[in-house]
């Protein structure tokens, strides 16, 4: 019993003893500094990192604005986990006093049993590394990719996120990025099929789709040349189709499609020239028999005579 009561009295006076509490206060108070100073870095960094890329213009190497994107967030990304890294270790090895060379031995040996097991992530990161380094597509582009549409706001080692025209935020592992879609690289084609009743004449039609085609590049700057008429398109059972295509800036064919669409049915509707309409023919059997109807009942009657 004494035994107990001697053991309980050391650690109660090693609890409220000031140097536990001293030693304590002294760790937190470097821990704090040490954070303190790794996001110091980190800003200074990030603001080094981006007066880099300002002064491009002045750089013989010169890159285009959206792979500058891309390789800012991607040096900014690989610069935050550094420093929080180095950060972890000062806090294990200087505040803690942890053997940090066992430590890392044993992370070692147990990241390389995780690579075996985890080839998806080898892949992942071995794709984002390519997809940055080829410049397949950079921050800001607009791609389809793994059945995803969207411009691209963030691409990472691992990832990469797209968010699409409708506000959800897709984030596909860079291993799945099979074959992409790129309609940021080069201007856009705007095609659009305008269909024509067949009491109207073809060459009149194309003449007046032509006209206002002229006046589209002035009036729209989405529209880069003068829409061309390509000619009749299909055949339908009413109307015939007119194609018309026009070159238009990265990402605005379909805002050029709809303006083309717009101006060349009000310019046909002002020209007498309706939107043909499907038709359809009745006929009623109580109807009184015409002429088209009697006739192969007369031939019948002439052959058998």
């Amino acid at each position: 019993m004494e035994i107990l009561q001697d053991k309980w009295q050391q650690l109660w006076d090693y609890v409220t003893g000031a140097d536990l509490w001293v030693s304590v206060g002294s760790a937190l108070l470097n821990t704090i500094l040490i954070i303190i100073l790794a996001m110091l870095v980190i800003r200074f960094g990030n603001r080094m990192i981006e007066r880099i890329f300002e002064n491009r213009t002045h750089n013989p190497f010169r890159i285009t604005e959206r792979r500058e994107v891309t390789l800012k967030k991607l040096i900014q990304n690989t610069l935050k986990y550094t420093v929080y890294f180095i950060a972890i270790i000062m806090i294990l090895q200087g505040v803690l006093n942890l053997p940090i060379t066992s430590l890392l031995a044993g992370a070692g040996v147990a990241g390389l049993a995780i690579g075996f097991g985890a080839q998806s992530l080898v892949r992942d990161v071995i794709s984002g590394f390519f997809i940055i380094f080829e410049d397949q597509f950079s921050v800001g582009d607009y791609i389809l990719v793994s059945g995803a549409e969207g411009t691209v706001e963030e691409i990472g080692l691992r990832t990469t996120k797209i968010q699409s025209w409708t506000g959800e935020q897709h984030v596909i592992p860079n291993g799945n990025v099979t074959q992409v879609t790129n309609y940021s690289v080069h201007n856009g084609l705007a095609v659009v099929d305008v269909n024509i009743p067949y009491e109207n004449d073809a060459v009149i039609a194309e003449k007046l789709i032509e006209t206002i085609g002229k006046e589209l590049p002035d009036q729209y700057e989405e529209i880069v040349r003068v829409p061309e008429v390509i000619g009749v398109q299909t055949l339908e059972s009413s109307h015939y189709v007119i194609r018309v295509i026009a070159e238009t800036l990265p990402v605005y064919q379909w805002a050029g499609a709809r303006i083309m669409r717009k101006e060349i049915k009000e310019a046909l509707y002002k020209e007498g020239i309706d939107i043909p309409a499907p038709r359809l023919v009745m006929y009623s059997r109580s109807q009184e028999p015409t002429s088209l109807d009697i006739q192969p009942d007369r031939q019948m009657q002439e052959g058998e005579q």
